[in-house]
């Protein structure tokens, strides 16, 4: 419709002319009082009708009440705080209900009710998480010399970060035993980790022994919860760092460096002794054995000895005479084969005898076996 149309006079009627006597629209007003800018939707309008309705319906002043609405109301303000109660609790969370803040009873994962608020409340606990516990800062940087610096059985300062990673083992325990568990959580492991060190050399801490003071601080750790029936469990202590302050590192290294020293010292000091210890075990040993040989010959000999006594007493019984000869003969055997000298039976001889030179030589020879006994003919006395 073209702009300068006036056949059609639109929604708010003809233009006025001279002619016509009618008395114009009013203009309705808005909130601001002013007037309705022309060509636009009358919000202002929209929302008077919607007020008057309202007071209609509440029973109003300028409104007709309407009793039957009412109910209705109310009736669905009520379903809506009643359905306010149904909850759902995931398969990692255990739900406590409260009743007027004091507990009431525990709930299962599902879907669950309680009474709405005010009357009723519910918490929920993550019972299967793993939590973690830093004491004595989470870093180098972030280090709390407070917490972490202890003094070992040996009365040396030891430097000591660990976590204690832990879960909810009793949700209701857990939301009123303590006011705060987690800090009650932190101040137990401080505690248990200073008196386990305080009964641990420094030495077995930074070195071999971290995993039997991880141990016992976390029996401790528990013990201490389940007699305040804190209702957490605790999975494990881990020791992140272990060391002297960051002040005497220098006097700590030259402390384990003399240390080392007096270990190898004492180390050659020990080898020494057992070297020397092993060849005086051995040099004992080859006397004994020698002294067991001696006597094995010492006592052979004499029963060899004694066993030729008597073979001997035995021949001299049955010849008397003829043994003393052939002893007498066997013992100048014995003496004079290493002599110079030279014995001549001069018995029945009628002219000198005359004797080689070779004879008065000195004879060097073997030692000879002695004469087996044997019986012989009596013979004359020997000169010389």
């Amino acid at each position: 419709m073209p702009w300068n149309d006036n056949a059609n006079p639109g929604p708010w009627g003809s233009p006025s002319n001279g002619d016509d006597k009618r008395e114009p629209p009013k203009r309705p007003t808005g909130g601001g009082g002013g007037p309705r800018r022309p060509g636009g939707p009358d919000f202002n309008g929209g929302f008077d009708r919607i007020q008057q309705r309202l007071r209609d319906m509440m029973g109003g002043p300028g409104g007709t009440p309407r009793r039957g609405l009412i109910p209705i109301v109310l009736g669905g303000a009520f379903a809506v705080w009643a359905m306010s109660g149904f909850y759902i609790v995931q398969p990692s969370e255990q739900a406590i209900v409260l009743t007027f803040g004091a507990y009431s009873r525990s709930e299962t994962p599902g879907l669950r009710y309680h009474l709405p608020s005010p009357i009723e409340r519910v918490e929920k606990v993550a019972v299967t998480k793993l939590n973690n516990t830093l004491v004595g800062g989470s870093g180098p940087d972030a280090d709390s010399p407070a917490e972490s610096q202890m003094l070992t059985g040996d009365e040396q300062i030891i430097d000591i970060d660990f976590s204690v990673t832990w879960r909810v083992a009793d949700a209701s325990r857990y939301l009123f035993a303590t006011r705060d568990p987690e800090v009650a959580l932190k101040a137990v492991a401080e505690s248990a980790m200073r008196e386990v060190v305080g009964k641990t050399q420094l030495q077995p801490i930074i070195s071999t022994g971290r995993g039997l003071v991880q141990q016992q601080t976390a029996e401790l750790m528990q013990k201490t919860l389940d007699s305040w029936g804190a209702g957490i469990s605790i999975v494990e202590v881990q020791i992140r760092s272990a060391g002297p302050p960051p002040e005497v590192v220098a006097a700590f290294r030259e402390v384990n460096n003399a240390q080392q020293d007096a270990d190898s010292a004492e180390n050659e000091a020990n080898t020494y002794r057992n070297r020397v210890i092993n060849e005086a075990k051995g040099d004992a040993a080859r006397i004994t054995q020698s002294a067991a040989g001696y006597r094995e010959q010492a006592v052979r000999e004499a029963t060899g000895e004694a066993a030729r006594f008597n073979q001997i007493y035995t021949e001299y019984r049955r010849a008397p005479g003829v043994t003393r000869d052939r002893l007498y003969i066997e013992t100048m055997q014995r003496i004079l084969q290493n002599s110079n000298k030279v014995v001549v039976d001069s018995k029945g001889a009628s002219a000198p005898i005359i004797l080689p030179p070779d004879v008065f030589r000195p004879k060097v020879t073997a030692p000879q076996p002695p004469v087996q006994a044997a019986p012989a003919q009596p013979q004359a006395k020997a000169g010389q």
